[in-house]
């Protein structure tokens, strides 16, 4: 469980300094910063592939995400439509996809531990930190995409 859980961590530590990297790197691009977030989105998912994460294992946090990351672009939209749109909402919807990603690792290793002590639960740190990552960038991703195409 050990290398699992060094393994997990360095898998997370590695998302979050790729989508942060890119996400500077594209922070003046409006037109596409919200298919690089989409496409950061799939980066996350696919990075569980080696650890063989089934995708449905993994979709509630993922709808979690993206609802939660949804309705903070919609919101951050409206909010900082005078004070340059895309600073805004990058700033909050890059942080708080990373902290959902930390949060997730305490929330995963506790249901570990908590399966380890014969309490049934399907949830893991991997599991739930990666998907909550890959759904508040795919939920702000999405309603970066609306809003560029409505001209907003």
């Amino acid at each position: 469980m050990r290398q699992k859980f060094i393994l997990s961590i360095v898998n997370i530590l590695t998302l979050s300094v790729v989508i942060a990297a890119v996400s500077l790197f594209f922070v003046n691009n409006t037109q596409w910063i919200g298919f690089v977030l989409i496409i950061l989105a799939l980066f996350c998912i696919v990075s569980l592939i080696p650890f063989k994460i089934k995708l449905k294992s993994v979709q509630p946090d993922i709808v979690f995400g993206l609802i939660d990351n949804g309705i903070l672009a919609v919101l951050a939209i409206f909010g900082g439509h005078f004070a340059g749109v895309a600073g805004a909402i990058l700033g909050g919807v890059i942080g708080n996809a990373i902290t959902d990603g930390i949060a997730g690792i305490f929330e995963g290793y506790s249901a570990e531990k908590l399966r380890l002590q014969l309490v049934p639960e399907e949830r893991t740190m991997l599991k739930s930190a990666v998907g909550k990552m890959a759904g508040c960038l795919l939920g702000a991703g999405v309603v970066l995409v609306i809003a560029n195409f409505i001209n907003f």
